[in-house]
């Protein structure tokens, strides 16, 4: 995951974050690390506050671009 690359690009602190994502910073740093899996629900909200995809945090595509929202 580039969790950590994408925060650090930024100039985020985890403690910013992890109250963004109304969790213990703690618990943040421990998705950082992977050691604790990261929820979808988590997942998505890092992918909206950084304006990226969930495939890039999770180092699926090297592309950091939003996919085109899908026409209904």
């Amino acid at each position: 995951m580039r969790l950590k690359a994408i925060r650090e690009d930024r100039d985020i602190t985890q403690k910013t974050l992890s109250g963004y994502l109304n969790i213990r910073q703690n618990t943040y740093s421990q998705y950082e690390n992977g050691q604790r899996q990261l929820p979808i629900d988590v997942l998505i909200k890092l992918a909206e506050y950084f304006g990226t995809s969930t495939d890039y945090i999770l180092g699926l595509t090297d592309i950091p671009e939003r996919y085109p929202p899908t026409k209904k």
